[in-house]
């Protein structure tokens, strides 16, 4: 009987670690999917340049969530300020992929998919990448157009979660260089009003030509980045997969009212300021003019000094936007002040020539028209009354 005994207490003692051993791999491993989903551009001004997100799928639990880097808080009681600074927080937040695609679907915005070819430890450390980031300390950044957005945070999630092996390939277009600008003003091509104003805050960083990674903080570009991205050497992604499909396009050629109406204004301010019986005209014209460009002058430099915009730095536009002009309108008589704003205008013009900070010119040159005329008539008239006076003391 105790032989029986000691053989049964052996080969429980021998199975029971076996069974333990067989009960740890019998836990189901996870069954990820990672892909990024590209959305095109919809009709408000914000939404003109797309959008970008990443997809996790776990068929082991059944669970699929789309993180997103473009959420932001709209009922902070201090958001038009923030936003106005550069101080806008943005979040990554996660969703059910229904409703994310739904929001779409109602837009009529297209999606495209992109499925990335990894392997179960590669897709774990995105996931934990990105959990890691959805943590409430972790989850917020200050959000720049060009240099944190949506996309560029997507962009660096591949090389900090998978190394050197990781490459991207070169996606800048085909001329020999671009600038920010130049990309600005392709997508805003129908928005003239935006583009006009855009294009004055904007200071002369945002005319430097733009590297391959840069480039990325556009969706478009970073969807044809990861096509042809490579991890060990191997191909990255599927190719794309049309989830929603892209509506009929329509090239639609837009009025350009910005110009139209700068220029109607610029001959109404020349005329009177020639026509003789039109003096009181001219003299509002003008008068107007100085105030506006004033006003755009301390604008600028509340952009350049007093936000966290780095965009709006080093702007050259302050060369014709003088805010000086607020005080000049009141002491007219100073011919030289007149002097010197006609060359700050020509060395704006030169500077653009030479592409240092690019001008909206089709819409800008009115303005620019409308002040050489206000100057060079202030100029002109000072220096009539000073020969004038001369003439008559020596009389």
């Amino acid at each position: 009987m105790k032989i029986h005994l000691i053989q049964i207490i052996l080969i429980l003692s021998l199975t029971l670690p076996s069974i333990g051993v067989n009960a740890q791999v019998s836990v189901p491993e996870k069954h990820l999917r990672i892909s990024v989903l590209t959305c095109g551009a919809g009709t408000e001004i914000y939404s003109v340049f797309g959008h970008s997100a990443v997809r996790v799928v776990d068929s082991t639990i059944g669970s699929d969530i789309v993180y997103n880097y473009g959420t932001f808080d709209g009922f902070d009681k201090d958001f038009e300020m923030n936003f106005m600074r550069g101080k806008l927080l943005y979040y990554l937040s996660s969703e059910e992929y229904n409703s994310f695609m739904s929001n779409y679907f109602e837009d009529h915005r297209w999606v495209e998919e992109q499925v990335l070819f990894l392997s179960t430890e590669e897709k774990t450390k995105i996931e934990n990448f990105l959990l890691d980031n959805i943590r409430p300390e972790n989850r917020a950044y200050h959000y720049d157009f060009f240099f944190d957005n949506c996309s560029t945070r997507i962009r660096d999630i591949f090389e900090h979660s998978l190394g050197s092996n990781f490459k991207y390939p070169n996606v800048l277009p085909s001329e020999k260089s671009i600038s920010f600008r130049t990309i600005i003003n392709q997508y805003l091509h129908n928005e003239h009003w935006a583009l006009f104003g855009i294009n004055i805050l904007l200071g002369s960083k945002v005319d430097k030509n733009m590297s391959n990674a840069e480039i990325m903080f556009l969706p478009d570009f970073l969807r044809d980045g990861i096509a042809s991205a490579t991890l060990n050497g191997q191909v990255f992604s599927s190719k794309s997969i049309q989830l929603l499909p892209a509506q009929p396009s329509i090239n639609k050629i837009v009025r350009n009212d910005a110009a139209i109406i700068m220029w109607l204004l610029a001959i109404i301010t020349i005329i009177g300021m020639t026509v003789p019986s039109l003096k009181l005209l001219g003299a509002i014209m003008s008068n107007a003019v100085l105030i506006i460009t004033g006003l755009l002058g301390v604008l600028i430099i509340f952009m350049w000094l007093g936000t966290n915009h780095q965009t709006c730095s080093n702007n050259f536009n302050l060369l014709w936007a003088l805010p000086t002009n607020l005080f000049f309108i009141f002491r007219k008589k100073q011919h030289k002040y007149a002097m010197i704003a006609i060359i700050f205008i020509f060395i704006s013009l030169l500077l653009h020539l030479f592409n240092i900070q690019r001008l909206p010119l089709l819409e800008l040159s009115p303005l620019l028209l409308m002040l050489l005329f206000t100057f060079g008539k202030i100029y002109r008239n000072n220096n009539l009354n000073t020969e004038y006076a001369k003439n008559t003391a020596k009389e």
